[in-house]
């Protein structure tokens, strides 16, 4: 389940469920009509930014998520998505300096350090990679995210033995993550 604030549209609730449920395109016209009563509501906003993330309209998520920070400019989540999207969308120099702000912030949000070290990967500076994972891990040892962003690394360095490390600590944290990479780098049905 995604981390949401409260909204007091009615269409709300069922809107999140619906989006639980990935029924995506019907929670979106719910959101859109929410927004006609509270246009300035930004869990709304940030709700139909992360709806229209997972159906790939990554322009109109950045919009709403630039307008939900517009609107409460301490929203975390807000920012992590926006860098993600305004990564994929190859704007690498914005997607930094959105990290960054979110950093300052909260420089122990782990999310932001995870999708700096994606964007080095991208770029091959795999030693900024690390750093930005390896930073992540400390402030969240148990959490699969870091660790299968760190796995990724290893995959890039050729490093097996230490993926094979991150796949025996994903088992304990995430099984189908560890599943997935063991089969696809251990043979391991």
């Amino acid at each position: 389940m995604i981390d949401y604030i409260e909204s007091g549209c009615y269409e709300y609730e069922t809107a999140m469920r619906y989006i639980d449920e990935q029924r995506y395109n019907e929670a979106l016209a719910l959101l859109d009509q929410c927004l006609c009563h509270e246009r300035r509501n930004s869990a709304i906003l940030y709700a139909r930014a992360v709806t229209n993330l997972a159906l790939g309209s990554y322009r109109k998520a950045a919009c709403d998520l630039m307008k939900t920070i517009v609107l409460d400019p301490e929203f975390l989540h807000a920012y992590k998505h926006l860098s993600f999207v305004q990564f994929m969308l190859g704007k690498d120099d914005s997607a930094m300096k959105t990290i960054e702000k979110g950093l300052r912030i909260d420089p122990h949000y782990a999310a932001l350090y995870c999708i700096m070290g994606d964007a080095y990967l991208d770029q091959g500076e795999l030693d900024k990679a690390k750093e930005a994972f390896d930073k992540a891990l400390a402030l969240e040892p148990d959490n699969a995210e870091p660790h299968s962003k760190i796995a990724m690394y290893y995959v890039a360095k050729g490093d097996m033995k230490s993926l094979k490390l991150e796949y025996e600590m994903l088992k304990t944290l995430d099984a189908a993550l560890a599943e997935q990479i063991g089969a696809l780098f251990f043979d391991i049905p």
